[in-house]
């Protein structure tokens, strides 16, 4: 056993491990429907005016405003049908004084013509005859061209992060691919003799591969690309082994083997290889957490319990993977409520407590840090100060949601 000499509080921990990361300078171009949650490389500049011709905004009819002036429903003014326009259509017939010609919405304004009425405010005879019953001003209901988009507009700026609508907007200037910015590829290299793969029988003394799985799933959720590293044996040999997958990634997590004991050998390796940035978070859980550098990757050690390891991989990984894929910081959704029931925390560090929002309260649901469910069976955490010993129920806390 080598018993931690000094742990660092968490504000300084997340300083650090924020200090360290850097954006990712990789770039790639990706087909335009794969770009949502993407985060752009270039700038996008308009290469064409959206839409590309003035079009009617209602179903109605194409007219001169003049004709319609002091049109009522006592007094219409009446027109001559020459034609209609359906979307997708063009028509060489000109609008002409008297004449109209029926319209679709988004369909292209017909030539001459400067208005359209809605067809609401209108009735037509069998004979097509169109009676007006309300005036129309020059540009009425018509979408200009270039109304949404004009050439040579600056249309999305490096940085800008994909969504549906964003996504919407390039393919209207009919782009099909973009560059973006690489994801971060982040190893996952859990350790441990006693861990295995779903699906393998346990032998006494083995656990699932728990951390495997979670990580990959949280990786994948904040911008990143996960590498799974196969499970490593306790022994440096096969720390060794594996790094060697692992270095050639921006980021490295590994689970299990950062504490204190013998077979926790994820320090060792990161000295023999790298630079310890820190070893020891005064916080539970998680207070053998390890972070450093290896080459140009930056390696992030948690614990093998898997409530610990997924609660510190929210709180540290996740800021650090974003500020590395260069999206904008995670902000939780939160919520003040009293505490269900009293909970105490050990002196001298502070904790991450999770708990479940129900009929309005904070439901404590944490067990240990082995124990998955803490996680599974939870909405988010309360935060409870290194000073603080105990929270009775009733007490005001405020929740940070996970997700």
């Amino acid at each position: 056993m080598r018993p931690f000499s000094q742990t660092i509080t968490f504000e300084d921990a997340r300083r650090l491990v924020l200090q360290a990361g850097r954006p990712i300078e990789r770039t790639g171009t990706i087909p335009v429907e794969q770009a949502d949650g993407r985060v752009l490389a270039t700038a996008i500049v308009a290469n064409q005016d959206v839409p590309a011709f003035d079009r009617a905004a209602m179903d109605g009819y194409a007219v001169l405003a003049s004709d319609t002036s002091g049109a009522s429903e006592p007094s219409p003014a009446v027109l001559r049908l020459t034609g209609r326009v359906f979307t997708g259509e063009t028509t060489e017939t000109v609008v002409a004084a008297g004449m109209c010609i029926e319209v679709a919405t988004g369909a292209p304004l017909p030539p001459g013509a400067d208005a359209v009425v809605m067809v609401e405010h209108t009735t037509r005879d069998a004979e097509g005859r169109v009676s007006v019953l309300r005036p129309a001003t020059p540009r009425q209901h018509v979408g200009p061209r270039g109304g949404d988009i004009r050439q040579g507009e600056s249309l999305l700026t490096p940085g800008t992060v994909f969504t549906p609508a964003r996504v919407g907007a390039v393919t209207a200037i009919g782009l099909t691919q973009v560059e973006v910015y690489a994801r971060p590829r982040v190893a996952i290299m859990c350790t441990g003799d006693e861990v295995v793969s779903p699906g393998q029988p346990l032998r006494p003394g083995q656990v699932y591969n728990v951390n495997r799985y979670t990580l990959e799933a949280l990786v994948r959720r904040h911008g990143g690309d996960p590498v799974i590293v196969p499970t490593t044996g306790d022994s440096l040999a096969a720390l060794d082994a594996s790094l060697a997958i692992a270095r050639t990634c921006e980021l490295i997590v590994t689970s299990g083997g950062s504490s204190v004991g013998e077979h926790d050998l994820v320090i060792d390796m990161l000295r023999a290889h790298g630079e310890v940035i820190f070893h020891g978070i005064a916080i539970k859980p998680g207070k053998p957490t390890v972070f450093g550098r290896i080459g140009d990757a930056l390696l992030l050690g948690l614990s093998g319990y898997p409530t610990s390891c997924l609660s510190n991989a929210h709180v540290l990984l996740v800021p650090l993977l974003r500020l590395t894929a260069r999206l904008p910081e995670w902000v939780a959704r939160t919520v003040d409520v009293p505490l269900a029931r009293r909970i105490t925390s050990a002196p001298g560090r502070m904790q991450f407590h999770s708990v479940r929002v129900e009929d309005g309260h904070a439901v404590p649901v944490f067990k240990a840090s082995g124990d998955i469910t803490s996680m599974a069976h939870a909405d988010g955490y309360v935060t409870i100060p290194a000073e603080v010993e105990s929270l009775d129920a009733g007490t005001p806390v405020t929740v940070r949601y996970f997700e």
